[in-house]
């Protein structure tokens, strides 16, 4: 048996609005006849005392079977065991991360840079010179003239001698082999630095243009007229290109003034 209260609570709980005992319950509260409709059978006028010992005699009928019950106590809930992973799966499971963690993600393909230079010996100086239409200088060349001025105010000879062929990136036209920017650094410096080798140790190295400066020197345009020390070819010396000179005259002066600090470099050997 279930107190009232709880009842209603559990009639709430399953959204029941109204409902009919099939039997008579005991300690009910009385029905209401608007809920019951035509189910409730006229009221019976019964005189008080009467109805107090109807009352009485039912209470007293319902009360040896009736055990009051104590408050119920939480439903203890089933424990579930969890397997835990034992130290060898743990073990396993922390090489499968470092095993993804190490997983290189695939390169992606970058379009190969082009370029032209050409290696060249004047006096203690090497000069690698980019060639801003591909093609070796020619005496009457603008770009060569330049050249030839610019080794004229560094106390050089103006006529520089070719040091094998010119370099021209990319190698291939076609193929699978790699010929992105890492591979024409890689190649760059061993092409001078094997040609340096065969000639007489030199003071040092124009790069002149920014592919001689980047695939040589590993540097950019921020290196304008500065000295760089470059591992495996020594000191060097980053100059803008002859045809970015020739474009914005402006720059010369600011060449002139660098080249003034520079120069005591291979003057001193003579």
């Amino acid at each position: 048996m279930i107190t009232e209260l709880r009842r209603r609570a559990y009639l709430s709980a399953m959204q029941v609005a109204s409902w009919l005992p099939r039997v008579e319950l005991p300690f009910a509260a009385p029905s209401r006849p608007e809920l019951l409709g035509t189910l409730v059978e006229p009221e019976v006028e019964v005189p008080i005392p009467l109805a107090e010992q109807v009352v009485e005699q039912r209470v007293a009928e319902a009360a040896p079977a009736y055990q009051p019950q104590a408050v119920e106590a939480p439903i203890a809930r089933t424990k579930i065991e969890v397997p835990r992973p034992t130290v060898a799966a743990r073990q396993g499971i922390s090489q499968v991360a470092e095993t993804e963690a190490q997983v290189v993600e695939p390169k992606v393909s970058v379009a190969p840079p082009r370029f032209a230079l050409q290696l060249l010996r004047a006096g203690a100086c090497a000069v690698l010179v980019e060639l801003p239409t591909g093609e070796p200088l020619q005496g009457r060349d603008p770009a060569y003239l330049l050249l030839k001025d610019l080794l004229r105010a560094a106390g050089l000879p103006d006529s520089p001698q070719l040091i094998g062929e010119p370099v021209r990136w990319p190698l291939l036209a076609r193929g699978q082999i790699d010929q992105g920017p890492d591979a024409a650094l890689e190649f760059v410096q061993s092409f001078v630095g094997a040609r340096l080798e065969e000639q007489e140790p030199c003071s040092c190295l124009w790069l002149v243009g920014l592919p001689a400066i980047r695939f040589a020197g590993e540097a950019d345009a921020e290196a304008y007229n500065r000295e760089l020390q470059v591992e495996g070819l020594g000191a060097a010396w980053a100059l803008p290109g002859l045809e970015l000179l020739m474009d914005e005259p402006e720059r010369k002066r600011e060449l002139w003034q660098a080249m003034r600090r520079v120069r005591q470099r291979w003057l001193a050997n003579h």
